[in-house]
């Protein structure tokens, strides 16, 4: 079974992270387990459903589907850190000064 390469029905909004259009199979695959770990992390058991649902979207393009609206079913406190820290983890460093590119 191959991972999903597009994200179906999915508003403008929730393009973002796993869900993003144009990504590549691995990448995909990359944002899906960095954001289960995540998830995992800041809610401990009562995120385990949505940790489940982003397992099963490395393959499934439903479960990816489901994933984003599982996300948005978090408390909004447990919604915020994952959100936060998901995208403190894929910010684009900047360069360090005196390094030549």
């Amino acid at each position: 079974m191959s991972a999903p390469t597009s994200t179906p029905a999915l508003r403008p909004a929730d393009r973002y992270g796993p869900w993003a259009d144009g990504l590549s199979t691995a990448e995909r695959r990359a944002r899906l387990r960095c954001l289960r770990a995540i998830v995992h992390l800041v809610c401990g058991t009562h995120g385990a459903e949505l940790v489940a649902t982003l397992d099963q979207a490395e393959f499934d393009a439903a479960a990816l589907r489901r994933s984003v609206d599982e996300l948005g079913r978090l408390a909004s406190l447990d919604r915020r850190k994952v959100l936060t820290t998901f995208a403190a983890l894929h910010r684009p460093l900047a360069p360090k000064q005196g390094s030549r590119s």
